[in-house]
């Protein structure tokens, strides 16, 4: 555990202490009962209690609320290049202007750290930044000294929560220590903030240098998820908690919840209810959104002062020409890692052949390729399946699939290609009507540049906001499929991984460059700058991000919040849409249903809620999102000028359909005098029937920038709705 037990006492606080002697009935029972005492960020504890004692401590006047323990789960380079922040750009480049980001520190809370990786060397790095309080915590093959250096300045481990909920048996294959026993945290990680490791590759596909998106910034990892990939709400508020007070300025999380999310107040949420409280010390928190998707209302880490991420491709892929007896070819997407194969007889066995249906008794398979077809949210099969041709001498697997982007469910030692299902038809009729169907595959290759376009990916899990619908979520999207990035050396020290997982630390990389250049942003000025500059077409070809899901469409907000991620345009939004905690407070928490006692508690201030209620849809965001409008609604934004002193911004409107938006001002003039301007929207509807959610935009500009809030209006009259 990396500390004695006495020294565990040492950190209960005598408050937290006398609660639970009080109910427990000694000290002893309190100090055995005791997991996590929490104090940097806010005042709480994590204790092994029945459910009898914990609706005794609920009941104690100075208790704000005792929240069940949760089980979170792991969301699972080109992409810098892609998002315009490539090392052989002009000066004026974020990435250069911001010094690749050094003297920031990205706290990652995740499965560990692989140390040893090219990724984590310091090789031209300064001393680690003052402010820095954290350390490097020993453990099982985890010797500081050696493990650290001025690149990886921080890396504990939090596993008291794990053990009391499921027992150290579950630890089989990871350590007790900092060290990666998953490669996720490793991937994440080196995706974010990663040093210039030149010659990688995946067996030799995407071949480059790869790094992180601040890779001058400094990590700190805090381990507290497992190598079965499941993390506990404890350990991941004390995790946060310790980020707190060493001094970390972003924290990027890909993790979330393995229950839907709360219905009611989601403070409720470890990850939310912690993450309140490193905002509130200027810590920008990023977190992935989920891997749920196409569904509606599945997104996660839903909180207002979150950074929630989105999952979108880049523009790489890795074709494999499948060639016919009859000499036609057609183009799929693969890992494998062999050489080019002589021609193979191909095989459909009619009513068997779903991906899920092939089992060890199909003998059939042997020395054939196997054509089957995969149904959207079956990905998981795919591992199976490819095994059990393995086992039965099968030769290659074609999967016939959409969407075809995510490439890391494919096996890299079996051929095993992906393919559209308009071209798995056309195999299958090849199949059924030649004499001696045959196939043979060439090796993939690494292709970048257009005509891939940019996609929302299907797993990418969706909005509406289930816990607040005012409140768009998700907020930004980044690459997240087939990332290439570090994982611990077993077979390859390199792999691609796809996920909000991935896309997620690439904003935690953009978020560390901004607030290099930038230090006195708030995290919300920071997600205001990122969402109102984001691009809603694909950044080289220009044609619409299209959203994968049963049928592909053009994104709207509830896919990619504002649209992909812009960084050098995050960096001169030229406006943003600030706030502090009082907003949180007041315009989040008061409408949401927190009572002034318990927020009082929360916020360790004194708060009364009015006694008539702010509506939730003047919280300032960056974004405007009506989920039942009945007739006309009007809503308040304020806006920071962050660009030249003396602008003027004029609105361009774009209103969602059946909908008419009015702005006033029309026109917003700064000076040096008048830094922050508030204005109006009114909404009205023109629907005389319920609809579903219809987008817009407003847009302001001053010819120079554009500041875009995604508008979000459903109309819903309450006597017709149902």
């Amino acid at each position: 555990m990396g500390r004695r037990q006495h020294d565990d006492i040492e950190l209960i606080t005598s408050a937290h202490h006398q609660i639970l002697t009080l109910v427990l009935g000694s000290p002893e029972a309190a100090r055995d009962s005791i997991i996590y005492s929490y104090k940097h960020g806010f005042s709480g504890f994590a204790a092994r209690l029945t459910k009898s004692q914990a609706k005794k401590i609920a009941e104690l006047p100075d208790v704000v609320h005792v929240i069940p323990n949760d089980l979170y789960k792991l969301h699972t380079t080109r992409s810098w290049d892609y998002l315009g922040l490539s090392t052989s750009s002009p000066p004026t480049n974020l990435l250069h202007q911001a010094n690749m980001g050094d003297g920031v520190i990205i706290g990652v809370l995740d499965t560990g750290i692989w140390p040893e990786s090219e990724a984590f060397n310091d090789k031209g790095l300064g001393p680690i930044p003052s402010k820095w309080k954290g350390h490097c915590q020993s453990g099982t093959d985890f010797d500081p000294a050696k493990a650290c250096n001025k690149k990886l300045i921080g890396a504990k481990y939090f596993l008291k929560g794990f053990e009391a909920e499921l027992g150290r048996q579950f630890l089989k294959n990871d350590f007790a220590s900092p060290r990666d026993g998953n490669g996720h945290g490793t991937h994440t990680s080196s995706t974010a903030a990663g040093s210039f490791a030149p010659n990688a590759s995946y067996h030799g596909l995407a071949y480059g240098t790869v790094r992180g998106g601040a890779p001058k910034a400094r990590i700190a990892m805090y381990k507290v998820c497992w190598d079965s990939g499941v993390c506990n709400s404890a350990d991941i508020i004390k995790g946060i908690d310790e980020a707190i007070n060493d001094g970390v300025d972003v924290l990027s999380i890909s993790i979330g919840l393995t229950t839907p999310q709360y219905a009611d107040v989601d403070l409720r949420n470890g990850i939310a209810f912690a993450s309140y409280h490193a905002v509130g010390r200027g810590i920008t928190v990023v977190c992935s959104g989920g891997n749920e998707g196409p569904i509606a209302q599945t997104v996660d880490d839903t909180s207002p002062w979150i950074i929630t991420v989105a999952a979108s491709s880049i523009d790489r892929s890795f074709p494999t020409f499948i060639t016919l007896g009859n000499n036609r070819t057609f183009v799929g997407q693969s890992l494998y890692t062999g050489k080019e194969t002589d021609f193979i007889n191909i095989v459909y066995p009619e009513r068997k052949c779903y991906c899920d249906k092939l089992n060890a008794n199909d003998k059939w398979a042997a020395g054939n390729v196997v054509l089957c077809f995969l149904v959207q949210g079956d990905d998981l099969l795919l591992s199976t399946t490819q095994e059990v041709l393995q086992e039965v001498g099968g030769l290659g697997l074609i999967v016939a699939k959409n969407p075809t982007t995510d490439l890391n469910i494919y096996a890299s030692d079996f051929s095993s290609i992906g393919v559209s299902f308009d071209v798995g038809a056309q195999l299958l009729d090849y199949i059924r009507y030649a004499r001696k169907p045959q196939v043979k595959f060439s090796a993939p290759k690494t292709h970048v540049g257009i005509p891939v376009s940019t996609h929302i990916a299907s797993f990418s899990s969706r909005g509406p906001n289930s816990v607040a619908p005012a409140i768009l979520k998700p907020d930004i999207a980044a690459p997240g499929v087939n990332i290439l990035a570090a994982v611990p050396p077993e077979e390859t020290p390199y792999e691609f991984d796809s996920g909000t997982s991935m896309a997620a630390p690439h904003i935690s990389g953009i978020a560390a460059l901004l607030k290099s250049l930038h230090p006195h942003w708030s995290p919300a000025a920071i997600k205001s700058a990122l969402v109102t500059t984001a691009w809603q077409t694909d950044p080289h070809s220009g044609e619409p991000i299209i959203a994968e899901g049963n049928t592909d469409k053009i994104a709207d907000p509830f896919d990619f919040g504002g649209g992909l991620v812009n960084a050098n345009g995050a960096n001169d939004p030229g406006l943003v849409y600030d706030m502090g905690e009082s907003d949180y407070v007041f315009n989040y928490l008061c409408p949401m249903g927190y009572n002034a006692s318990a927020i009082s508690r929360i916020t360790n201030r004194f708060v009364t809620c009015a006694n008539k209620m702010p509506s939730i849809l003047d919280f300032n965001l960056p974004s405007l999102t009506i989920p039942s409008l009945k007739k006309t609604v009007t809503v308040k934004r304020t806006v920071t000028n962050v660009g030249p002193v003396n602008s003027q911004y004029k609105a361009i409107i774009e209103p969602p359909l059946g909908i008419t938006v009015k702005v006033m001002p029309e026109t917003l003039i700064f000076n040096s005098s008048i830094e922050k301007i508030s204005f109006t929207l009114t909404i009205s509807t023109t629907h005389k029937y319920n609809t579903g959610y219809n987008f817009g935009s407003l847009t302001w500009t001053d010819r120079v920038h554009r500041v875009r809030s995604p508008i979000s209006v459903r109309t819903e009259f309450p006597e017709l709705a149902g």
